[in-house]
């Protein structure tokens, strides 16, 4: 049996179609990112609320704890259903997105803080956080299908 060239054309564009569509779906569990605005406020709680080192010591904490688990996840591999697939498929600039994300939502929460501490807020570093985590909580899986799709990640 032989197949001929348009026939085998079209079933090539048929599997680089499906494979996009796969790429596409990859993403970080829901949990991952609720579990981030939790840290988010817990950070701003700290940073207005206790003394220095506690506050080192809480960023240092969650800085680890994030990067151990962003090892498993940051891949691109994990699904947010859980369908893995293999890092060709899922892209190689995925984890650059996510930190490049975090670090945009951190330097936003900073500027908030800023911000409302030179109006005078009390408890600026809650209120930034207040405001940021549910960002993180409810639109990260968006925000970061969205970014990678603008990078083609």
């Amino acid at each position: 049996m032989t197949t001929a060239p348009d026939e085998a054309a079209a079933a090539l564009a048929a599997v680089r179609r499906a494979r996009e569509r796969v790429a596409g779906q990859v993403g970080l569990p829901r949990l991952y990112w609720w579990g981030m605005a939790a840290g988010w406020l817990a950070l701003g709680a700290i940073g207005d609320l206790g003394p220095e080192w506690l506050i080192t010591v809480a960023t240092v904490l969650f800085g680890a704890a994030h990067s151990m688990i962003a090892s498993h996840l940051l891949d691109g591999r994990q699904r947010t259903d859980g369908l893995r697939v293999s890092a060709a498929v899922a892209g190689h600039r995925t984890p650059v997105v996510v930190i490049g994300m975090l670090v945009a939502l951190v330097a936003l929460t900073v500027g908030l803080a800023l911000g409302l501490d030179a109006d005078g807020a009390g408890h600026p570093s809650i209120w930034a956080a207040a405001i940021v985590a549910p960002v993180v909580g409810f639109g990260g899986p968006e925000i970061l299908q969205a970014l990678r799709r603008l990078v083609r990640a």
